[in-house]
């Protein structure tokens, strides 16, 4: 199947805005739904709508199988050992903050080290700030070579024995640099820290294993991979899920309620606090049965495709300035000369083009680029090349544009 013949099955991307055919270049921000999901979610609120794990009747026995067929469909997506290691969440963030409430809280003190990138999402910077802020320990950072990627050596130099988290984004959303998660974790276990992997923008668009990477922690976000928002998914190595306290109470995770104290049911359901996101999760899975229809390799191997296509073409436009390596994940993060990354983002729209505009919520990684903001297009397996063609001849307008203004 190509793009084309997949871009069929987005029901939202057979539409007009501004009276051109819609160009969606904004995967990244959260991805588009394919009616197979949309199909499912309808489903379920039409056919079987019912709490899970707590009747006993039809519709519960139906939703209950649905929710936890999804968490094994996960469980496979990313090779983890047990469903006893899926967690689902809100999202990324939620995941990620439960890493850094529950085991952070409870395993750094004084002293000790996080070690994080510059170009994290700051949903994997602000709750190890609070982190830190909690126990006394202290932040560090690793520095990033001059196309915006990482080297090992500079890993090497900034763990150190008194480094207790690693932290870091499978893939930058912002420079598309695609970072070496396996060996990073290996030198964070050498110095006795866990790895906490941030993979909103991996898992989405690459196959991924975490028993292959060993990283302690894996998050990741359903709405960016066709599936419903509002669902994510928390991956945590069983040792470490066993020892951490819930963050949120109520029920669903418990597991006997006294009048003075409580006990807490078996992972995964102890950091499943209330009614969880059914529908949801029911409609992650189903979004994981499209993604492997597919193949996730061969989803990787068509964005690196764009991803060089894009840049090739985007590269012979006067005063196109774009960020991060050569070697990327299908992101182009870019300014145009003389305008506003927000101007352009607004003249695009009136093209049909949906890219985004801003500092993609990675503020400290724009201080680093030496820029206040930037424009992205983001690719994913709708996209074609005739896509990447049109966003080329908006932006010579745009320029055009601008410089008749000025």
């Amino acid at each position: 199947m190509n793009a084309k013949e997949i871009r069929q099955l987005f029901p939202i991307l057979n539409q007009e805005v501004n009276g051109q055919p819609l160009v969606y270049l904004d995967s990244s921000a959260t991805s588009q739904k394919p009616v197979q999901v949309i199909d499912v979610l309808s489903e379920y609120y039409k056919g079987y709508n019912s709490n899970v794990h707590r009747g006993v009747h039809t519709l519960g026995t139906k939703a209950t199988d649905a929710y936890e067929g999804s968490r094994e469909k996960v469980r496979k997506f990313i090779n983890a050992a047990s469903v006893e290691e899926i967690i689902f969440t809100r999202g990324t963030t939620t995941s990620l903050n439960i890493v850094a409430w529950s085991y952070a809280r409870a395993n750094l003190q004084e002293g000790d080290e996080i070690v994080l990138t510059p170009m994290e999402h700051h949903s994997n910077i602000i709750p190890w700030q609070q982190a830190a802020k909690a126990t006394g320990a202290t932040l560090k950072y690793i520095p990033l070579q001059q196309d915006g990627t990482i080297s090992l050596d500079d890993v090497q130099d900034s763990v150190t024995n008194k480094t207790k988290i690693v932290a870091m984004t499978q893939v930058s959303n912002v420079l598309g640099s695609i970072n070496p998660i396996k060996e990073v974790t290996k030198i964070a276990h050498e110095h006795g820290a866990v790895c906490v992997v941030d993979g909103a923008q991996s898992a989405p668009h690459m196959k991924v294993d975490v028993e292959e990477l060993d990283c302690d922690f894996f998050a990741f976000s359903g709405h960016k991979m066709c599936g419903p928002t509002g669902i994510g998914v928390l991956y945590g190595k069983k040792e470490h899920l066993e020892n951490m306290e819930p963050v949120e109470f109520g029920g669903e995770m418990i597991d006997f309620v006294e009048l003075y104290d409580s006990t807490w049911k078996e992972l995964p359901w102890k950091f499943e606090g209330g009614t969880p996101i059914i529908a949801g999760a029911i409609g992650l899975g189903a979004a994981i049965d499209f993604l492997e229809d597919i193949g996730l390799d061969e989803i990787a191997a068509y964005e690196h495709e764009l991803a060089d296509y894009a840049l090739n073409r985007l590269e012979s436009i006067e005063g196109f300035q774009v960020y991060g390596p050569r070697e990327r994940a299908g992101i182009v993060t870019f300014n145009l000369e003389g305008v506003h990354p927000h101007d352009l983002a607004t003249v695009v729209d009136q093209e049909g083009i949906a890219i985004r505009a801003g500092h993609h919520c990675a503020q400290p990684l724009m201080k680093w680029l030496d820029v206040t903001a930037t424009a992205r297009a983001s690719f994913y397996l709708y996209n074609t090349k005739e896509d990447i063609d049109s966003l080329a001849n908006a932006l010579v307008k745009t320029k055009e544009y601008f410089g008749d203004v000025f």
